[in-house]
């Protein structure tokens, strides 16, 4: 059985803020380890009044033990005054948008960096539609989800727009939030 090794490969020395050597050190290390690879990521959300709802991103299980990020993330949650409602934080599904983004954009960077791609703008704009009507229950046959979700890349790099596009659509092959969103994925909810 051969281990697995890092592509050796000539791309031009650019720096958009990732480690790529860490990056493709890490995927040698779970490619040889791939229990190391399972990670539980947790989101503990507590309700502040009416809609509106704080969570805190801290603790989060992998590399086979337990890490504190070097901050608790907090992140408000409501709706706003057209639901009346208090407005103290984006909705739920604004965030998942944020989430989309942040998933795509980030891979954007490694993509580009991993191919020699010096990047100085990038701006991922979400737009998701959603019928409330759905949601409030007005009408049982209206989904509650996002009818559609439009992602649009404004990328202003050392590269041509294929090229561009190639790592535009490599970043979305491998964004875990991308394949939440398009992919049935096992959610089960209940009581403590």
């Amino acid at each position: 059985m051969t281990t697995p090794t890092t592509e050796t490969i000539d791309v031009p020395s650019v720096d958009n803020g990732i480690d790529l050597d860490a990056l493709l050190e890490a995927r040698e290390a779970l490619t040889a380890d791939p229990a190391a690879a399972a990670f539980v990521w947790t989101a503990t959300c507590e309700w502040v009044n009416g809609t509106h709802s704080r969570t805190t991103i801290e603790p989060y299980y992998g590399l086979g033990e337990h890490h504190q990020h070097r901050q608790a993330f907090v992140i408000d949650g409501d709706h706003p005054q057209t639901f009346a409602s208090e407005d103290n934080g984006a909705t739920p599904t604004e965030i998942a948008l944020a989430a989309l983004a942040g998933c795509l954009t980030a891979g954007v960077a490694s993509v580009a960096t991993r191919r020699g791609i010096q990047l100085r703008r990038v701006t991922a704009v979400v737009e998701g539609d959603l019928d409330a009507r759905g949601v409030i229950g007005a009408d049982p046959d209206v989904r509650n989800g996002f009818g559609g979700i439009r992602v649009r890349f404004d990328i202003d790099a050392d590269a041509s727009r294929d090229e561009l596009a190639a790592v535009v659509s490599q970043s979305q092959k491998r964004s875990a939030v991308y394949d939440a969103l398009t992919n049935p994925t096992a959610v089960t909810v209940g009581l403590a």
